[in-house]
């Protein structure tokens, strides 16, 4: 591992629970996690989606499926580090005390995660907590949260109060309710009063329990902190589509069309944004969920990132087979995601698996934006494993993804078996089986060849080979999912099934007998200790190499906006080995006058790096400039299925199936 590389644990936070957890990993298990990986050498710690689900069960399981994208899961909340906890008289205390222990009780013994007992245990603590007098301190606190978050939390808070009694879909609503900008649905914000209140309390209270989150973090050591992870979309009867409906397509949904892994294409039941409206708002949903993302965070890794250049829509009833590719506007988007990266001081990781085309990934490359590499999808043009070295040096790599199993169960190719049982494949199981094994052979035969394997080693043994290996690639950033250090077998989450086929989201973290283990008996795992030894220690920071010393100077009272390196990326820089400013070498890439056309626009490229805009505010008007041209640009659109294929062939960012 050099010098210029940092690595962390990925983390499906909902699995990873403790003795203190309610059912399901929490913030107080995240803060654990960060502290404990930090001594072990990690960097960062790469979490599932934390976005909001439904306010009452039953609760949607899948992580890329929220509600919301914009607010976070009070599912999440420690309730036990809630302030006022402290604050309870005995009875009070014993009273929420008793939840959790009855719920523990019910959980035992349990193969699978149950939120919604989980959320409703914690939903009845959390109300008893809000009823508890607040301090002075805190009660201003609280009003400026508020302030702060303004209309948009108050909606979200009045869809939570209106799912419960309506159901968690709001196309099933009554007509007058559907309208969130509507005189029904705030006068009924109006007359409950109280149970709105409560919705924005549950917001602030994970505002908080983030901050110390990513505090201990820091505090441990970590140069980057928590990654959080942005879904690709959200439910289409949540609350953002209900909040923003305007500006979202009706009768769509995204997907991604057949490749060899899902054979039958994937439809992810979500509602794609209109380009021409999301321009024509200048492009402010975006922009106000990546705020909100990385308020309290190191980093975001943005699920489908292609998404940005491009989406698969499939119109509803249709299979992903049928779908066709929407275009939106990229230079405008990936602005807009440049300007909030610098204003947080964040790293932006962008997952571009599956049909990419390389003029984005060049796009993505030149503005300072990881990609992502998959040990086992590295291929060469021939198919042969591309060595190490030869991997993208501006990415994350990593040995597998929650989308196949655990590497412990991949080598023995329960993906195979799963996917035969489930119906998923296209050709008979012996010549699916047989070619996996090949792949897999290639791969063992690579790790002998470097001396990091014995003929006949262990699974254990190729885990550790694995993540070392890794280390020889020039990426700046390695990763390990916890379940790979633990030994666990079992899928987490199976493409192309719902609920009724595989239990997505809800297997608890394991150990190799595919029996739940607690975090706290992880900690003290020998077995990930190997894998974190295999991976190194973090040297120094991941794009800038070594920090330079800097003269002491006096600071200014007040709060420091931070830089982007003090989270040890900046993620915005080009691609280079040279530390940027003027006194340290010419500033890469190419001057004003030189920028390239860009065909498909008809006019010049624009670079929002900070390098060469030098503030946020500038990145931000030239974001707006390129969300007014998109506007300007934007064609007419007719919301229904059927003019969604009458304007197909002509709309410039509908273009069909290469």
């Amino acid at each position: 591992m050099t010098a210029r590389q940092s690595w962390g644990f990925a983390v499906q936070l909902y699995s990873s629970r403790s003795r203190r957890s309610w059912g399901i990993g929490d913030l107080g298990d995240l803060a654990t996690l960060a502290t404990w990986s930090a001594g072990l050498g990690a960097s960062y710690i790469l979490v599932n989606p934390l976005h909001a689900a439904e306010p009452v069960a039953p609760v949607q399981p899948s992580p890329y499926l929220p509600s919301s994208r914009r607010f976070w899961n009070p599912l999440y909340i420690r309730v036990e580090d809630v302030p006022e906890y402290a604050g309870l008289d005995d009875e009070e205390r014993a009273g929420i005390d008793a939840l959790a222990a009855e719920l523990r009780e019910e959980l035992a013994g349990k193969d699978l995660l149950d939120r919604d007992a989980s959320w409703t245990a914690k939903r009845a603590a959390l109300e008893l907590l809000h009823r508890a007098p607040r301090s002075a301190e805190r009660e201003v606190a609280y009003q400026a949260f508020k302030e702060a978050q303004g209309e948009s939390l108050e909606r979200f808070a009045t869809w939570n109060i209106l799912s419960i009694v309506h159901g968690n879909d709001y196309r099933e609503w009554p007509e007058e309710l559907r309208d969130a900008s509507g005189e029904a649905a705030a006068r009924y914000a109006a007359e409950h009063e109280a149970e709105l209140d409560f919705e924005m309390w549950l917001q602030w209270v994970l505002d908080e329990q983030l901050e110390a989150a990513q505090a201990a973090a820091k505090s441990a050591g970590m140069t980057i902190g928590i990654v959080h992870d942005l879904a690709v979309g959200v439910h289409p009867g949540g609350a953002d589509a209900w909040r923003n409906r305007h500006v979202y397509a009706q009768g769509i949904r995204v997907g991604a069309p057949p490749d060899a892994f899902n054979q039958m294409g994937q439809d992810w039941q979500q509602p794609p944004w209109r380009p021409d409206r999301l321009a024509e708002s200048g492009y402010a949903p975006l922009r106000d969920l990546l705020r909100n993302v990385l308020k309290h965070a190191g980093g975001v890794r943005i699920d489908h990132i292609i998404g940005l250049f491009r989406l698969w829509w499939i119109p509803e009833g249709a299979s992903p087979a049928a779908g066709t590719y929407a275009r939106y506007d990229h230079e405008a988007m990936i602005g807009v995601l440049a300007a909030e990266a610098e204003r947080a001081g964040a790293v932006v990781v962008g997952e571009d698996l599956g049909v990419v085309e390389p003029s984005a990934r060049e796009y993505l490359k030149e503005r300072g934006v990881l990609g992502t590499s998959i040990l086992w999808f590295e291929r060469d043009g021939d198919g042969k494993v591309l060595p190490a070295e030869r991997w993208r040096e501006l990415c994350l790599a990593s040995v597998t993804t929650h989308d196949l199993p655990p590497t412990n169960g991949y080598l023995d190719g329960v993906h195979v078996e799963l996917r035969d049982r489930l119906g998923l494949l296209t050709r008979p199981i012996e010549e699916e089986a047989e070619a996996d094994r090949k792949d897999r052979e290639s791969w063992m035969q690579e790790l002998r060849g470097r001396g990091l394997i014995g003929e006949h080693a262990t699974n254990e043994e190729i885990i550790v080979a694995l993540h070392r290996y890794l280390t020889f690639a020039p990426s700046r950033l390695l990763n390990v999912a916890l379940t790979d250090a633990i030994g666990d077998r079992r899928t987490q989450n199976q493409p192309g099934t719902d609920e009724s086929q595989y239990p997505n989201w809800r297997i608890p973290l394991s150990g190799p007998d595919e029996k739940p283990v607690l975090l706290d008996d992880v900690l003290g795992s020998e077995r990930v200790a190997a894998v974190a030894r295999a991976l190194g220690s973090s040297q120094g920071h991941p794009l800038h190499g070594p920090r330079r010393s800097r003269r002491t100077r006096t600071s200014r009272p007040g709060p420091r906006r931070r830089s982007p390196t003090s989270c040890g990326l900046n993620p915005t820089s080009p691609t280079t080995d040279t530390p940027r400013g003027s006194a340290r070498g010419p500033r890469p890439g190419p001057r004003r006058g030189d920028l390239p056309k860009n065909p498909a626009m008809g006019a010049p490229k624009r670079d929002f790096s900070a390098s060469r805009v030098g503030s946020y505010a500038r990145l931000e008007r030239m974001a707006f400039v390129c969300a007014r041209e998109a506007s300007a640009r934007s064609r007419s659109y007719s919301s229904e299925p059927s003019g969604y294929a009458a304007t197909r062939p002509s709309a410039s960012w509908c273009v069909p199936q290469p």
